[in-house]
């Protein structure tokens, strides 16, 4: 198959670890592959962060699980073109069962193109949209206080 990122990695993020494979393609065009597998802790989302510089690395594509991928995005962002993966699409094929094996599925995927992005809004949006979601949640927060007030 042909290959449109030469150097890219593929993350499998859960909520204490993520596992990175980072695909590279030398000069003589042998495909080199590196796994690691990091505490999703700042510092070694950092760490990994410089590995993956280090190699070369120059996109990053990750799997969706629930909220655990927004914290390693917002640390990978603006060093490296990220896509964030819907895990239904992944899924599809039977055969990977350890999070390393995930990894270098998602980098193999991405190496050649065949992934689709799910949304991912700009920073400034994400900020507003945490601060609305946060004023909502404190509107009703002080709409039951109100109402157990009422009823004593």
């Amino acid at each position: 198959m042909h290959v449109v990122y030469e150097r890219c990695a593929g993350l499998d993020v859960h909520q204490r670890t993520v596992v990175s494979c980072a695909k590279t393609l030398d000069v003589t065009g042998v495909l080199q592959k590196e796994s690691r597998t990091l505490s999703t802790m700042t510092a070694e989302v950092l760490c990994m962060r410089d590995w993956l510089k280090r190699l070369g690395v120059t996109h990053v594509a990750m799997e969706s699980t629930g909220v655990y991928w927004k914290p390693i995005y917002n640390l990978l962002e603006g060093h490296f073109e990220l896509l964030v993966v819907n895990a239904q699409h992944l899924k599809a094929v039977p055969g990977r069962k350890t999070d390393v094996r995930d990894a270098e599925w998602i980098a193999d995927l991405w190496q050649h193109g065949l992934l689709r992005p799910s949304f991912v809004p700009s920073a400034q949006e994400r900020v507003l949209r945490d601060l609305t979601r946060q004023r909502t949640s404190l509107l009703q927060e002080r709409a039951r206080v109100i109402n157990r007030l009422q009823k004593v």
